[in-house]
């Protein structure tokens, strides 16, 4: 029996957070010098500030990144997983995301939603 060693599997960001997903386009991460991938533990004192994140992609579409610590506050007790740390869209395809537009101070809120009006 084969064992996946994908991070995402074994940190359990897929099937906990998001569906099994096939890639749509190569990414690289990057806080200063240092490159993350996936399973890649990164300090709070690098992540302090905006990493450099490049796109690929086609020219001429549009991509968006979206930011989140799927085991926040920790692996045991995840109840802020779903808390956007950063947002930034209209990404051209093949090009660094600063060239987008960062949403910053977003807050999420999750609201009931009613069968009537009123």
């Amino acid at each position: 029996m084969a064992v996946n060693s994908d991070p995402l599997v074994v940190f359990r960001f897929i099937g906990d957070v998001v569906e099994m997903f096939e890639p749509s386009v190569s990414m690289s991460l990057y806080f200063d010098d240092k490159n993350v991938t996936n399973g890649s533990d990164v300090k709070p004192s690098l992540a302090a500030s905006a990493p450099l994140v490049t796109i690929g992609g086609e020219p001429g579409k549009f991509y968006t990144l979206v930011m989140i610590d799927p085991d926040d506050p920790s692996p045991s007790e995840p109840t802020l997983r779903e808390w956007a740390h950063w947002i930034v869209t209209d990404i051209p395809g093949g090009s660094i995301a600063s060239q987008g537009e960062t949403l910053q101070y977003l807050v999420l809120v999750a609201q009931p939603i009613h069968d009537k009006c009123i």
